[in-house]
Order: structure tokens, then sequence, then C-alpha cells
């Protein structure tokens, strides 16, 4: 087998091709979402997973560590010892006849806070034609069982690792990817989730996120038209808005009423009493309040006080099984809107295949095949949900130079993501950014939280000392004076995590007056209807100036805007929504097929010449494109006007074929395009940013929803 390093790092190797990693770094890959990420090994950590709980203290005598934790949902037990005993504490693990499996504990080089657990499952994608004895085969001589199929892809499975295994499941997954017949393995590794956003000090007067007339530190328009909107509803009772956190105080009286919480669960202790347990588990109960608090005369008031409450407990953990168990238990107990204010606690995070199809399926199989609307908080590190910082001045230089930044879960295209703003009407100093933001919408200011998880001394950013104007967040608080503050409300509530159910309120109101619309025709109506929030001031600690909006009007730090509740139930009762007013379909391919120059920056452009009049309604690009990496390609769409959208940049890592159509859900650069004309030439322009590795653009299609159409030539 021939092996090379992951995209980014080291030239390909002497074939000029990108094949699985070399032998000598089989053991220090991690195969992921397409991309191959290197591994250090954490000196001082490893894991067991043990047949039965009472073997811990036994292993505990035999070990003598000098701690011991739970880790990834309680699958898995965390050692630490001293780095010269690791070696020789995981071997005596190995012998005891409790123990399942020990593992080390790994890194990642482009993240080294971040530390990864094996489970024992794995993902594995065959070509179609591959028959089922050679499947079979394939994984028996690895040690492999089959335990699933992966719904929504052909030939692709979920595997377990047997006794009968001797490597680990990040060596078994690049044995794997070295065979003929497979198209992709990754292992099911679990990550810590970020730490939650936590106020530091302590009702619907004081919520001025929802309306206000201006005071201190009020900037008109700092909020979302609520008052106007709750004119037309204030949520219906019908639509369910599932929030997902650390555990919700149920006793709380703006998380109570008639008919108010549906189908709650537990997925950290299995039950469906999903309280907090733990004494700092008051995330979920703020959360809750913000998107869904009951109108009840007392306390606060959510975005939608009418809407229903599924409150679902996570894991703590980030893994494949937990994002499965998560959205799929969201849509079969009747979730309309999920809002997930949590992420990884990693600076780069691709999602894995069953992760990205746990929310595909949420997202357009949920609501009776409407999809469910996925709602993201964008983070809360200042920095890029996709790109590269170079990171200076880390304590301990826990990051250094050019370094690379990504959140799965924010890219994905069926995901809302949101960033947040001030009550002065600016970009909150902590919120990430980019252009796969959706939306912002408000809450408080504050420095850059770039916690990332560890035991004991916990490494944070660069310090940010200047002050940060700007009001917290109102909301509910644990009661009996077990949450943030002493009463059961709090005041200063913030990051992203406030914004992410803001933006679900205003979601499930959209359903209430109109549950006919999809997923995608929600976030339309977010996007469409949000108002231009600009802020042209620089950030105070990266020095970035993105607080306006680009040609598409899109802006890194606001997406398309700042959510406007009272403009978007508006437009979501219009009927015709739902069809765009698309009085004529038009489909136009080119069927040549071109080679794209090879580390070009110029690319090369296929036109396709559309001779009906009328402006653009809706628009669908479907490319396929065959290369030997992916990962140098990216993909641009320029309309007759001149107006460009990119369709593709370069996160496709070491897949070689592309089959992809672009659509306003998937992207959303291409609301850019619509009300302008759509007779001219139309251009793809394909560019190969990297040496080496070549391929061809083999046909596109281009697809046109057109108001008010004449006839052309």
């Amino acid at each position: 087998m021939t092996f090379s390093q992951p995209p980014g790092s080291d030239p390909p190797n002497q074939t000029g091709r990108r094949g699985g990693p070399r032998e000598a770094f089989v053991g220090e890959i991690l195969q992921r979402g397409g991309e191959e990420l290197l591994l250090t090994k954490v000196s001082t950590r490893f894991t067991t997973r043990l047949r039965a709980p009472e073997a811990l203290d036994s292993l505990r005598q035999t070990l003598q560590p000098e701690a011991v934790r739970a880790v990834a949902a309680g699958q898995l037990v965390e050692w630490q010892v001293d780095a010269d005993q690791l070696e020789q504490a995981i071997a005596q693990a190995r012998q005891h006849p409790q123990v399942k499996f020990a593992s080390h504990v790994y890194s990642l080089v482009d993240s080294p806070q971040t530390w990864l657990y094996l489970t024992d499952e794995l993902t594995v994608q065959f070509s179609p034609d591959t028959p089922a004895a050679t499947i079979e085969v394939a994984l028996a001589d690895l040690g492999l069982r089959l335990e699933k199929p992966l719904e929504g892809i052909a030939k692709t499975f979920v595997v377990r690792v047997t006794s009968a295994a001797t490597e680990n499941p990040i060596k078994l997954a690049n044995r794997l990817m070295g065979q003929a017949s497979v198209l992709m393995a990754e292992p099911n590794v679990a990550v810590e989730t970020e730490g939650l956003y936590r106020p530091t000090d302590e009702r619907y007067a004081q919520q001025w996120h929802l309306s206000h007339q201006g005071g201190q530190y009020l900037a008109a328009e700092s909020h979302i038209q609520a008052e106007a909107a709750w004119e037309v509803t204030r949520g219906a009772r019908s639509v369910v808005i599932a929030v997902s956190d650390d555990g919700f105080d149920l006793n709380h009286p703006d998380l109570q009423g008639m008919g108010k919480i549906v189908a709650p669960i537990d997925l950290q202790d299995k039950d469906s009493v999903p309280l907090p347990v733990k004494q700092n588990e008051n995330h979920g109960t703020a959360v809750a309040g913000l998107a869904i608090g009951e109108e009840n005369g007392i306390g606060i008031v959510g975005v939608a006080p009418g809407c229903a409450f599924m409150p679902i407990r996570t894991t703590g953990f980030v893994d494949d099984a937990s994002i499965e168990q998560l959205f799929d238990q969201a849509v079969r107990r009747g979730a309309a809107v999920i809002s997930c204010s949590w992420s990884p606690a990693t600076n780069y995070f691709p999602l894995t295949t069953r992760m990205t199809q746990a929310i595909t399926r949420a997202a357009t199989a949920g609501r009776q095949g409407k999809g469910c609307v996925v709602v993201f908080s964008a983070g809360n590190a200042n920095r890029p949900v996709s790109g590269v910082i170079n990171e200076t001045q880390w304590p301990q230089n826990a990051l250094s130079g050019p370094t690379r930044w990504l959140s799965g879960f924010a890219i994905h295209p069926d995901v809302i993501a949101v960033s947040a703003t001030t009550s002065l009407g600016t970009k909150a100093a902590y919120s990430n950014w980019g252009e796969h933001i959706a939306v912002a919408a408000p809450s408080n200011n504050a420095p850059p939280s770039m916690a990332l998880p560890r035991i004991g001394s916990v490494p944070t950013g660069p310090e940010l000392r200047q002050y940060l104007p700007g009001r917290g967040m109102v909301t509910s608080d644990r009661t009996e004076g077990q949450g943030y503050s002493s009463s059961a409300y709090t005041s200063s509530f913030g990051g992203t995590s406030s914004s992410c159910p803001v933006v679900a309120g205003v979601a499930g109101l959209i359903l209430s007056v109109n549950p006919n619309l999809t997923a995608r025709q929600v976030r339309e109506i977010l996007q469409t209807t949000a108002d231009k929030l600009v802020d042209r001031n620089p950030d105070p600690q990266l020095g970035l100036r993105h607080g306006t909006y680009d040609g598409q009007g899109h802006s890194k730090w606001f997406g398309y805007g700042k959510v406007n509740a009272q403009a978007a139930v508006k437009e979501a009762q219009r009927s015709a929504w739902g069809d765009r007013r698309v009085t004529q379909v038009v489909t136009q391919d080119n069927q040549t097929a071109i080679a794209i120059p090879d580390h070009q920056p110029t690319g090369v452009d296929s036109a396709i010449t559309i001779s009906d009049s009328g402006t653009v309604a809706d628009v669908q690009v479907k490319v396929s494109l065959d290369h030997d990496f992916l990962g140098d390609i990216s993909l641009t769409l320029i309309a007759p006007g001149g107006i460009r959208v990119l369709l593709q940049s370069r996160t496709l890592g070491r897949q070689t074929q592309l089959r992809q159509t672009y659509t306003l859900q998937t992207t959303p650069g291409l609301m850019g395009l619509l009300n302008q004309s759509a007779l001219g030439d139309w251009k793809l322009r394909t560019v190969d940013h990297a040496p080496a590795a070549t391929g061809q653009l083999l046909a596109w299609e281009l697809t046109l929803g057109l108001n008010n159409p004449s006839s052309g030539g």
C-alpha cells in the first residue's frame, strides 16, 4: 500500500496521488469527514472498557492511578498515570480479566488540547458493486462484526470491534482504507463537549432582546421585534421546540404549563427525567427559558411562549452514537425545531459520516418529510467556524502559529448557525464568525471564551482586558438558589448559547403560523427577513472588520443579518412563499468534459446559456467532477450580471468523486441571485489550488425557477 499525510501537511508521495496513510503512520492518522487528521498519544492517559462496573475497584488497586473518571457518557474509564508508567499500566490493564479493551488517549496535532477517546465502533462504506461475501470477509479478517446498515447511504455499515481484532479502531480504519472496495472508514471517537457559557452575576421589562424603547447600553433596533410578532402569534402548542442541553429544572414555573412539556428524555441517565444532576448543570434551564419560557404573569417570557418544549439532556460527550440518538429521538418524539447551544471542545472538528447523516435525516425526513429546523450556536472563541488564524499569546503556547479552526456542526448544510450581537447593535466580542453563519441574534458582550477541556488547570486563549459594553440576557435559572444566581432568574446569561435559542424560538413562531413550510423554507425566511445590522469597527482581539455585507447580502459576522421576528412571521403568512411564485422552470446542461488545469489560480470556465428572460426565483446547480484529491478544488458560479457565488470550498479532503447538487438550502450564497435577470451566459469556474493531483469537470446542470418570464429565442 502507499500512504500519505493529511491534506495541508506534507506533499503527496512519489506517485503523485494521495491514498491511505503510509504504513509508518497507520496508527497516527484519524479518518474523519473525508480528511486524514494527524494524531499524537496523550502521555499520561489511557482508557478501559470494563466488563462490569464492579471491576473498577479491583483495577484501581492494581494500577494505583493518580486520577480516575468516567468518559464517553460512561462507556469508558479514563486513567491518569505518570508518563513513564503509561505503557506498563496499559499492559497491566489488558491482562486484567474484567477489562474488555484498553486504549491510549489521543490528541489532534491541529488541536492539541483536544482528547479523543476510542469506542469500539467504526463506520465503513463499500463501493456500490461490492458483493456481500466480500464485505463479510473484509470485516472478519480484521476482527470486525457488522452491527447495522447506515440509513441513507448504500453499502454503508456501522461495525463493531470484536475480541478477534488485534489493532485499535484507528488502525483498523486505516487498514480498511487501503482496500480497493472501501470508500470510507471512520472510527467512532468521543470528544468532550465544550465548557458551556457561565455567567458570573444576578423579568419581562428587562428582556431587552425581545423589545425595548431605548436606555443605557441599548441601541435602537438591537432587539428582535418580538412584540410585533406576538400580535400575529405567540406560538402554538402543536409546534414542539426541542432543546438539547445539560439538564433542565422542570420545576421552574416558566418551563411549565398545560401541555408545555412533551416527551422529555435523559440520554445520559437513560430515563425520561432530564433534571440537572451536577451542581453546575445550569445551562439548559437558562437556554430553554429564552426559547419557550411560558407567559404566565410571572418571571420571564421566551420568544415562543406558546410553543411546546421537549427537554433533551445530552450525554456530555460527542460521538457518533450520541449524535444519532439525539437527533433520531428528537424526530421520533415529534420535534419541529431542534436547538443546540453546545459544541465539541476542540478547535478543529469535522463531522463523521454518521453525524452528518443523523442531522441530514432530521432536517429532511423529520416532521413527516418537511424536515426539522436544526439550529446550532456558532461558538464563543471569536474564531472562524472554518478557517485559519495565526495564533499568538496563548498561555503555555497551547496553540501557536497558523491554526486551522473548524466547527463541523456549524458548517453542516442543513444547520442554521447563529452568531451573537450585543445590546449596542455590534458583534459580540466572543462570537465565532465566517461564511457559514446563517443569521445572528442578540446576546451579551464578553471576552472570547476558548476554554479547552482539561482536568485542573484550563488553558484559555489570549487575554482581552478592554471594557466590553453591553447588557446580559435575562432568563430562567435553577430554583432554590442552585443556579447562576440566588433567585430563579439570571440577568447575565450570554454567549452564542443565548442567540441560538432566540432563533429557535423565532423558527417556532414561523411554523406556528405556517406549519406546512419545510425546514429549508424556514431558513430562507429567517435569512431574507433579517435586519442588515452593520458594525464597521474592528473586533477588539483580532482587529478584523467583517461587519458589512458582500454582494450576496452576507456578512461573516452576522450572516444574512440579525433575526427579525415580526418580519419573519409576516413572511411566513404569505401563502405564495412555498413556490416562490415560480411560473417557469428552465433546465440546461453542459455535457462537455474539460480538464482542470493543475495548480492554476484562474481555473477553467464552463458555460451554459439561458435564453429565457425573467428573474430568478429559485436556483439549483448539479455538478459531476472527478479529481485525484478534491480537497484541492473550489467551484464558483458566475451569473450573467457578474455576481459570483462560491459553491464549494476546499473542504472535500481526499475524496475523488463529486456528484453534488447545490441549492438555496445547502448553499445560502445562492440567495444573492434571487430577483436577478436569468438571461445570458452562466459560468461554472473550477479552480485547482495545489499541485500534483489532477482531474476533470465531467458535466454540470443549471436549473432556474423564473418569475414573470417572457419567451426567449
